[in-house]
């Protein structure tokens, strides 16, 4: 009796070693595909940006962005009014008040929930991420379109385009993060979509409107996603040593 005692003790202490190395090898390769994602993304971004510099994007950017418009009027995108409509409605989702105020909704559940410290670090991820598109901006400093007109107002340069990149940057964080809170894997997929779908849809926007050439669109989900993956990698790395809540830990009782 006291064996059959012991392992009946024994049984779960296995198990939930068993569970914590299970989590630690997923953790590892996470990190890992994290890592490959910003290497690949921040290539691609930069290679592009050396196309953009050197003009090799420009007859490319032109015909897309003339195909989309009406050829009779340029001041008419394709499709019905409705459309146009639609398209800065979808171009709102990446806009900075939009962006503020599903990260401090985002925030305040994680803080409400007990996850402070992933709450401030979502907050660094998101407000960095927008620092560094400011940065880009400047730095590349790229006109806007005047090949058609513009759909709306703009203000800042165009090159990354900053609405592409902090979709990708707040959606695809905040995406995996709630992917990662619920452990069915119809909503983790489902949430991915949605993330991914919201970052492209806004992205296009811009370029239906006129308002950005294709090309600072691509680069602006390019460095997104990296810059996502990034804070993606650090996150899983400061869960690994306990500086930060796990998403799928259950909050400190009240």
């Amino acid at each position: 009796m006291k064996s059959l005692t012991a392992l009946g003790r024994i049984d779960p202490l296995l198990g939930r070693a068993n569970a914590l190395r299970l989590a630690l090898r997923l953790n590892e390769v996470g990190a890992v595909v994290a890592l490959l994602a910003v290497s690949l993304l921040g290539y691609g971004f930069f290679a592009l940006a050396s196309e953009v510099g050197e003009g090799s994007t420009a007859a490319l950017d032109r015909k897309i962005l003339l195909a989309l418009r009406n050829p009779a009027d340029l001041s008419d995108p394709i499709g019905p009014r409705w459309l146009e409509e639609t398209m800065r409605d979808i171009t709102g989702l990446g806009s900075v008040f939009t962006i503020v105020f599903v990260t401090a909704a985002a925030v305040a559940y994680l803080a409400m929930t007990g996850r402070r410290r992933i709450a401030a670090f979502v907050v660094a991820a998101i407000g960095g991420g927008e620092l560094f598109s400011t940065v880009l901006k400047l730095f590349y400093h790229r006109p806007r379109p005047d090949l058609v007109p513009h759909g709306m107002e703009v203000f800042t340069a165009s090159f990354p385009s900053g609405h592409a990149m902090m979709s990708a940057i707040a959606y695809l964080t905040l995406a995996a993060l709630v992917a990662r809170v619920d452990r069915q894997r119809g909503v983790k997929i489902l949430v991915m979509l949605v993330g991914v779908s919201m970052t492209l849809l806004v992205g296009f926007s811009r370029v239906y409107l006129g308002v950005h050439w294709p090309s600072d669109v691509l680069a602006g989900w390019c460095v997104g996603a990296a810059w996502a993956a990034l804070c993606w990698f650090v996150a899983l790395q400061l869960q690994r040593r306990g500086e930060v809540e796990a998403p799928t830990e259950a909050p400190p009782p009240r």
